[in-house]
C-alpha cells in the first residue's frame, strides 16, 4: 500500500494505491493520521482510483479517517473508487455516512 499526499489551500488529497486489507490497514491508517496531523485540512479527499483491492478493513480505515478529520473541524470525501473497492463501499452502505464522488464529473 502506498499513500501519496498533496496539500493546497486547506485541501489534502491522499491517493491510495495497492491493496487495503487486514495486513496493510494499520500502517495505512498511521500514514493517513500523520498527514492529517501535519496539515490539519479543512477538506480531506481519499483518492481511491489506484486502489486495486480492499476488504472490510478498508471501511474501518475510512471511518477512522472521517472521525479524525471531523475532530479537527474538517470534512472527508472518498473519490473515484476503482471497481472492486467501489463494490465493497456500495455493499456496506458507506455512502450514507461519507460522501463518495464517482467519475470525472464527481457524481455521487
Amino acid at each position: 500500500m502506498i499513500v501519496r499526499s498533496d496539500y493546497s489551500s486547506g485541501h489534502l488529497r491522499l491517493s491510495l494505491s495497492g491493496e487495503l486489507d487486514h495486513a496493510s490497514s494499520r500502517k495505512t491508517m498511521q500514514q493517513i493520521e500523520d498527514a492529517l496531523d501535519r496539515y490539519l485540512p479543512k477538506i480531506c479527499t481519499l483518492d481511491l482510483s489506484e486502489l486495486s483491492f480492499m476488504d472490510s478493513s478498508g471501511i474501518a480505515v475510512f471511518f477512522r479517517a472521517k472521525r479524525r478529520t471531523e475532530d479537527g473541524g474538517g470534512a472527508l470525501f472518498l473519490a473515484n473508487p476503482a471497481p472492486q473497492p467501489d463494490r465493497v463501499i456500495s455493499a456496506a452502505g458507506v455512502g450514507r455516512w461519507i460522501t463518495v464522488q464517482r467519475g470525472k464529473g464527481g457524481k455521487k
